[in-house]
């Protein structure tokens, strides 16, 4: 019998991309096996999600914690559920260079902007938005990435565009951002489980 494809989900935020992958996931079209639900914040709206929906979740408390104690933590959380891939989604936390060894290769992230624009560890949440109507560019995206000990410098796997009109706002870019990391993260996941795609 093959050995399920076991995800866990880093999440800080809302958890709109962990919606699109657990109805893949429900769906029969994304056949991975959602392990955990990882959160630095305890009233994270993507714990209850996934936890009203019958998936396992932790709040990993980061009280008192350097960056690198707190990622030891999670790490030695995350290697009691044999993790083949960790997925970011909104995960407001830059990653320790130990974390990053430990989950060479099986980290992905999202990025609410087309790499290497808009990116880096001053641009999370709504000010790259800001920032990309600010600049007066005609069109943004998202990129799905493979994580390294650079922010946002990972091998690309996937980048989508949108267009920017002159009438948009942080919000509604950020609706048209998000409609293209919905229907494109769950995609990722299953090439990378079904082996289409692999770190280099």
């Amino acid at each position: 019998m093959k050995k399920p494809f076991n995800i866990a989900v880093l999440a800080s935020t809302r958890g709109t991309d962990l919606q699109a992958i657990i109805d893949d996931i429900q769906s029969g079209t994304l056949k991975v096996s959602l392990q955990v639900v990882v959160s630095n914040k305890k009233h994270c709206f993507a714990l209850k999600r996934a936890k009203k929906q019958g998936f396992t979740t932790l709040f990993a408390n980061p009280k008192g914690c350097t960056r690198e104690t707190f990622d030891q933590k999670l790490i030695k959380a995350l290697e009691t559920y044999n993790i083949d891939l960790v997925v970011l989604v909104g995960y407001m936390r830059i990653l320790s260079p130990e974390f990053v060894k430990r989950f060479e290769g099986r980290i992905i992230n999202v990025h609410p902007a087309l790499i290497p624009a808009f990116s880096g560890p001053n641009f999370f949440g709504a000010n790259v938005h800001e920032a990309v109507i600010k600049s007066g560019v005609k069109e943004t995206g998202c990129t799905i990435h493979f994580v390294t000990e650079e922010c946002d410098r990972g091998p690309i796997i996937l980048q989508k565009k949108v267009k920017v009109a002159p009438n948009d706002t942080p919000e509604t870019l950020k609706e048209k951002v998000q409609a293209l990391e919905k229907k494109w993260y769950p995609e990722v996941i299953r090439w990378i489980a079904e082996g289409k795609v692999f770190f280099k």
